[in-house]
C-alpha cells in the first residue's frame, strides 16, 4: 500500500511557477513509477508526466515539454512536478500517482487527494 500526498498548488499568475510535491508513506515508493496527470472541470484526466523508480526515466506530455520537468527523491518517499511558464490553460487540478511507466492513468493504482493549480491571465 502506498497513500500519497500533494501539496504546493496555488493561483499565479501566467509565465510564473510552482513547485508541487507529492509525498508518499509506505516503505515501497521507491520500487514504484510515479506519475502526475491533471484534471480540468468537464474535462477528463490527462497525463502530464512519468518518472521511472529509479529516475532515470521521465516522460512528460507534448503539451509541457520544456517547461515542466519530474523528479523525485527515493530516500525522502517525495516526487517533485516543477512548473515553470504557466499558462492560463494548466489550470486543474494536479494529481500524483503510482503504479506503472505508464501515460494511462488505469495504470496507476494509488493516487492522491489533488492538489488545485490555477494560472491567471
Amino acid at each position: 500500500q502506498v497513500q500519497l500526498v500533494e501539496s504546493g498548488g496555488g493561483v499565479v499568475q501566467a509565465g510564473g511557477s510552482l513547485r508541487l510535491s507529492c509525498a508518499a508513506s509506505g516503505r515501497t515508493f521507491s520500487s514504484y513509477p510515479m506519475g502526475w496527470f491533471c484534471q480540468a472541470p468537464g474535462k477528463e484526466r490527462e497525463f502530464v508526466a512519468a518518472i521511472s523508480w529509479s529516475g532515470g526515466s521521465t516522460y512528460l506530455a507534448d503539451s509541457v515539454k520544456g517547461r515542466f520537468t519530474i523528479s523525485r527523491d527515493n530516500p525522502k518517499n517525495t516526487v517533485y512536478l516543477q512548473m515553470n511558464s504557466l499558462k492560463p490553460e494548466d489550470t486543474a487540478v494536479y494529481y500524483c500517482a503510482a503504479g506503472e511507466y505508464a501515460t494511462s492513468p488505469r495504470k496507476y493504482d494509488y493516487w492522491g487527494q489533488g492538489t488545485q493549480v490555477t494560472v491567471s491571465s
